[in-house]
């Protein structure tokens, strides 16, 4: 008897219209809380920063040539740079679309670093990069990126609703409450989506990061009817009017200090670039050994050209005024939740989210989603990033009886935590601000370099 064929969807592959549909605004749903947060830290403008994670996405899909599936949205690593550069007394009294002017130019220049070690994989091999990034580094580095966003998904889950300006959208008798129903909300939504990715089969079981957030959300309205405490995000009145608006774009400004403070940062991206690709080739390739095909997906041998992709996806985001960013590591969870790796999938997400940057309504009810909702997600997420970085190493078999791979990836753990932890995401060093995965990333880098020195290939 004939084993049933993996259900699931590979890059090359094209599901039904309509499947297709649901497909792609499960992938903006995914992508949607991190992209909006980077927007709301930075200052840079929410519509946009929607707008050009959809346009640079599909440069990227078509720069690559179809074969790689990835989605492109905004980047943490970046923030401290960003939020530093614009907080300076030589920005003191400018306009906020000066700001991001002159932060766009610094995110485009990073773009070129990206392309420049795309090219150098392509003319001496990938085995260039994986001496510098073996997996003793790049594994790491998932698993880092994935647990310093643990407390965001935990502050998320038991967050209750606020405005856009700030205020408590619940009166103060009854806050406490609200938190307790906030955890209800957020439990609900996390063990819908695991028991829905679980228990689901066929095609209902390709969509729990869809399903478990509507259960949460009608957790979140029969709350609302029995208890009166609404914890659905209350935007300002201001915020609904209109049906149109398109985004609002700015050109970048040159200038050295934007240079100095942003294209650095891009260095410390490329070994999440390389897990994210490292990460698509062990999925894909299980789901077409599973559904017995006998094609080879050789994404892994295509990371020069992912990281050309990314570099242009920079420059194209940050051209039109998107902050800087990278492949996400979540819509990768969704797509080894799914089974759905289509191409197809993730253009027709990039187009959605830009529709949805241009329609008001839209925006706005996606925001009114409570954010225990999206906490409650975010566990999930996070910590399946986390695990992948857990299956790189099992995939290219780390010894991690070896001393000088436990030094790797001890130390890169915890600076990349304890950087997250102890000093809010950003390690004073020298009087700089080092990001704490990009920190983490250089040291790793650096120490496998030096560990390297006299030892024989095995």
């Amino acid at each position: 008897m004939e084993k049933n064929p993996a259900i699931g969807y590979l890059p090359d592959e094209r599901p039904p219209v309509w499947k297709l549909l649901l497909y792609a605004i499960q992938q903006v749903i995914v992508m949607f809380p991190a992209t909006v947060a980077v927007a709301l830290i930075t200052g840079f403008h929410i519509s946009t920063t929607i707008f050009a994670s959809g346009l640079a996405t599909i440069c990227f899909i078509f720069i690559t040539g179809k074969q790689i599936p990835l989605y492109y949205g905004s980047s943490f690593s970046y923030i401290a740079a960003i939020v530093g550069l614009m907080a300076s007394e030589a920005l003191a009294g400018a306009e906020l679309n000066e700001k991001i002017a002159v932060a766009q130019f610094g995110i485009v220049m990073s773009g070129f670093v990206s392309i420049l070690a795309g090219l150098i994989v392509n003319r001496f091999g990938k085995e260039s990069i994986e001496k510098v990034l073996p997996a003793t580094i790049t594994g790491p580095i998932a698993m880092v990126i994935g647990l310093t966003l643990a407390g965001t998904a935990l502050s998320d889950a038991a967050s209750i609703a606020i405005d856009t300006a700030g205020t408590v959208s619940v009166a103060e008798a009854q806050v406490a409450t609200a938190k307790n129903m906030a955890w209800i909300i957020s439990l609900v939504t996390l063990l819908a989506t695991i028991i829905f990715s679980v228990y689901l089969k066929g095609f209902l079981g390709q969509l729990p990061l869809i399903l478990g957030p509507i259960v949460g959300c009608i957790t979140a309205y029969i709350i609302k009817l029995a208890t009166g405490i609404n914890l659905f995000k209350v935007l300002p009145e201001s915020a609904g009017s209109g049906i149109f608006a398109l985004p609002v774009f700015t050109l970048p400004k040159p200038t050295w200090m934007a240079v100095a403070a942003i294209m650095p940062i891009a260095i410390a991206t490329i070994p999440e670039s390389t897990a994210h690709v490292y990460q698509l080739d062990i999925y894909v390739n299980d789901l077409a050994r599973k559904k017995g095909s006998e094609k080879k997906y050789n994404i892994a041998e295509k990371l020069g050209l992912n990281l050309i992709g990314d570099g242009i996806g920079d420059i194209v985001s940050a051209f039109i005024g998107g902050p800087a960013g990278t492949n996400y590591g979540e819509n990768i969870s969704a797509m080894a939740i799914t089974r759905v790796f289509s191409v197809s999938v993730l253009l027709a997400a990039s187009v959605i989210a830009m529709i949805i940057a241009c329609f008001t309504p839209l925006i706005n009810a996606i925001y009114s989603i409570p954010v225990s909702v999206i906490g409650g997600l975010e566990v999930y997420l996070f910590g399946a990033i986390a695990a992948q970085g857990i299956a790189i190493m099992v995939e290219k078999k780390v010894d991690l009886f070896s001393a000088k791979n436990i030094a790797l990836i001890a130390t890169i753990m915890v600076i990349g935590l304890g950087g997250q932890y102890a000093f809010g995401g950003n390690i004073p060093f020298f009087g700089i601000q080092v990001p704490c995965v990009a920190g983490a990333a250089i040291f790793g880098i650096i120490l496998n370099l030096i560990l390297s020195i006299g030892r024989k290939k095995e």
